[in-house]
């Protein structure tokens, strides 16, 4: 399990897809993507869905993700993705009272229970006392992390 923080955008792809029955239908997809601003992540979006869909595809929506941090699993049955949202309890020195600030993530699991569990595995590691407020599952198709591309070796450039 490896957590990273970024800048993430949802991002919605409409586009004719042929089902298990031969069926073709127009069918919308949600991806995130690790961008710095919205013109970052349509082309983000527009580059990654390229090799994947055939045919002409349109990026209908663009939206800020409610959520800084997402969990990634090694596991192969890993599939789908569940939104959790962890209450962070804190107390204050003066008045002794409770308080709760609510954060969100995204975390790649199989099911709800190794959701949960990779949540736990996560925090555990941590100084920050928690509740599990709520985890339930997305729509989200995948997550499309920012690499850095490489420069290709430019044969011009080479000392003589």
């Amino acid at each position: 399990m490896r957590s990273r923080t970024a800048n993430w955008f949802i991002c919605k792809i409409r586009y004719d897809k042929v089902g298990e029955d031969g069926i073709q239908r127009k069918v919308t997809e949600i991806y995130v993507v690790d961008a710095l601003s919205f013109s970052e992540a349509e082309a983000r979006i527009i580059e990654e869905m390229e090799s994947y869909i055939s045919g002409e595809f349109k990026v209908t929506n663009i939206d800020p993700a409610p959520f800084a941090e997402i969990f990634f699993s090694d596991e192969e049955t890993a599939d789908r993705w569940y939104k959790a949202r962890l209450e962070f309890i804190t107390t204050d020195e003066k008045t002794e009272k409770e308080k709760r600030s609510a954060v969100t993530y995204l975390v790649q699991a199989g099911t709800f229970d190794s959701a949960l569990k990779s949540v736990n595995e996560v925090m555990g590691g941590t100084m920050i006392d928690y509740v599990t407020a709520e985890i339930k599952e997305t729509k989200i198709m995948d997550v499309f992390e920012y690499e850095k591309k490489e420069k290709a070796d430019d044969p011009d450039d080479e000392d003589l």
